[in-house]
């Protein structure tokens, strides 16, 4: 048996997520889960359609990668997870997805700007766009640029990956984050659909400009500052 079972479980669960909020199809997209505390984290296999996968088939791998349990190859993202682990402290799970408007935006090589208030609930931030890649990245280690093309985004932005658990990878699709599964992939749900919007937005006013300052402030802290009054008390 396996010493894995319950994060291959739960690494499943997320990736059946990404089919069923139609963030990907046939074998597009994967999601990853850590556990940070054996130094591993769990992927899904490379190629494989969602509705032939079993938990079982999640793939282990270390933090550089290497496969530890599993028969299958990893995704083929995999180096750019790991990358993002070593580097990103504080997350344990990470969604790549190909849905259509925030694929749109990252092929634009375009940030997502603050439009709306749905956007500025989950952050006080545009969405970030990375650099297109240089012919040397590509022609390199090309997954592992990706991640550092990510880094490289979030350090020159001046931004928290904490609070800011999304970015669009340019010419290529979006990356989500967060605390756990759930969470990344509620991001990527939660990404597509300000992509959406905004992109709506744009061809209902092409002059729209970005919400102002004091509005963005307003949802984001009552939502997640200090004295926030968002949802119920914790018990």
């Amino acid at each position: 048996m396996s010493n894995y079972k319950d994060l291959k479980e739960v690494c499943f669960r997320a990736n059946m997520e990404i089919p069923k909020n139609k963030l990907a199809i046939y074998t597009f997209g994967n999601v990853s889960a850590l556990d940070a505390s054996k130094g591993i984290f769990a992927i899904k296999p490379s190629g494989v359609p969602y509705d032939e996968m079993k938990p079982d088939d999640m793939v282990i791998v270390d933090m550089d990668g290497n496969r530890v349990e599993g028969k299958m190859n990893p995704s083929s993202d995999t180096p750019t997870h790991a990358v993002l682990y070593r580097s990103l402290p504080g997350i344990n799970s990470i969604a790549h997805a190909h849905s259509a408007y925030a694929v749109a935006w990252a092929q634009a090589c375009r940030p997502i700007p603050i439009y709306g208030t749905t956007h500025a609930d989950h952050m006080s931030h545009d969405i970030p766009v990375t650099k297109v890649m240089s012919n040397e990245m590509i022609k390199g280690q090309y997954e592992v640029e990706t991640g550092h093309q990510i880094i490289n985004a979030i350090k020159e932005n001046n931004l928290s990956h904490l609070e800011v658990q999304m970015i669009l990878v340019a010419c290529h699709g979006p990356f989500t984050w967060g605390e756990t599964p759930d969470k990344a992939v509620y991001n990527a749900v939660v990404l597509e659909e300000i992509a959406r919007m905004a992109c709506i937005t744009e061809q209902i006013n092409p002059d729209i400009r970005r919400m102002k300052d004091t509005l963005i402030n307003k949802h984001y802290q009552r939502k997640h500052g200090e004295d926030a009054y968002y949802g119920q008390a914790k018990k």
